[in-house]
C-alpha cells in the first residue's frame, strides 16, 4: 500500500529555499517530516503507513483514546511552532491525511491562488491572544457599591415591610448577578477596543468554562489579533497598561503568543 501523507501546514518556497528544514520526527515517531515543493507553495509533510494509520483507527483513537491524542495533538502544535519561528506558515488542521503524494499535489495547486493570498495576507505578521479572567466577587462588590440601578433598588426595598422584603432582596440578588455580567462585558469590550487599534485583524471566540481553564476565576473574554511584528511591543505594553488600570475591578489579562496563524489563515481544511 502507498505510504500516506500527513500534512502539517504549508509555507512559501521562496523561505523554504533561504532556511533549511529542521530535522524532526513525524507523526508515527519514525519517520521524518520533510518539504514538498509544489510552485510557489511548500509542504510540509510526514509519511504514514497506511496498513496502520487507517481512517477507522484514527476515528477510534481520536474518540476513545485521550492519552493518544493529547500526545499527537501536542506533537502537531510542536511542529507548527517551529515552522512558525522559521516560515510564514498556514497551520493546518489536526490529523489532516491524505491518501499519497498525488493526492495532496492535486488538491495544492487547485488551492493556488488561495493559498499564496493567505500567505500574503499574514506574512510579516503575527497572532496573539489575549484572555482576560474575572474575579466576580472582586467585581460584584465594586458593582454592588456603585451600580445606580442597584442602589435604587436597595432605597426601594428599604421602605417596604420586613415580609416584602424577604422576597425583593432575592430579586436584588438577581439584579447584582444582572449588573455584574453587564459591567463585565462593558469592560472587556472596552480593552478589546483598545486592543483592536493596534491590529490588521481582530476577532472574539468562545470563553472556556472553569474546567478547561484549571483556573477558580471565569473568563470573561477571549479575543484574537493579527499584529504587524512593529506593533508587538506597544501591544504587550498596552495589554500590561489595562491590567494595572483593571486589577482593582478584579480582572487579570493574559497575553500569548506569537501563534502560528490558526484563526487568521483561514485555511484550517484543505480539499481532498
Amino acid at each position: 500500500m502507498e505510504k500516506k501523507v500527513y500534512l502539517y501546514g504549508l509555507i512559501p518556497t521562496s523561505e523554504y529555499e533561504e532556511s533549511v528544514l529542521p530535522e524532526k520526527t513525524g507523526f508515527d515517531e519514525k519517520e521524518p517530516i520533510y518539504a514538498l515543493p509544489l510552485d510557489e507553495i511548500t509542504a510540509i509533510i510526514c509519511n504514514l503507513d497506511g496498513n496502520v494509520y487507517t481512517e477507522s483507527l484514527i476515528e477510534e483513537k481520536m474518540n476513545n483514546d485521550l492519552e493518544w491524542l493529547q500526545h499527537k495533538a501536542f506533537h502537531h502544535h510542536e511542529v507548527l511552532m517551529l515552522l512558525n519561528k522559521l516560515y510564514t506558515v498556514i497551520p493546518l488542521s489536526f490529523c489532516t491525511i491524505y491518501n499519497n503524494e498525488a493526492s495532496l499535489t492535486k488538491s495544492i495547486l487547485s488551492q493556488m491562488d488561495n493559498l499564496t493570498e493567505t500567505i500574503s495576507s499574514i506574512y510579516g505578521k503575527e497572532e496573539w491572544n489575549v484572555k482576560v479572567f474575572s474575579d466576580d466577587e472582586i467585581l460584584k462588590k465594586k458593582v454592588s457599591e456603585n451600580n445606580p440601578t442597584i442602589e435604587d433598588k436597595r432605597k426601594e426595598i428599604s421602605s417596604l415591610s420586613p415580609g416584602r422584603q424577604f422576597f425583593e432582596k432575592k430579586k436584588l440578588d438577581q439584579l447584582v448577578e444582572r449588573e455584574l455580567e453587564k459591567e463585565r462585558e462593558q469592560l472587556c469590550m472596552q480593552i478589546h477596543d483598545d486592543l483592536t487599534t493596534f491590529a490588521v485583524q481582530a476577532d472574539v471566540k468562545k470563553n472556556w468554562d472553569k474546567k478547561a481553564t484549571g483556573r477558580k476565576d471565569s473568563m470573561g473574554w477571549n479575543s484574537v489579533y493579527l499584529l504587524e511584528k512593529n506593533e508587538v511591543t506597544r501591544f504587550l505594553d498596552k495589554v500590561k497598561t489595562r491590567e494595572q488600570k483593571m486589577g482593582e475591578l478584579g480582572l487579570q489579562m493574559e497575553a500569548t503568543g506569537p501563534w502560528p496563524a490558526y484563526h487568521f489563515s483561514r485555511t484550517g481544511q484543505m480539499e481532498k
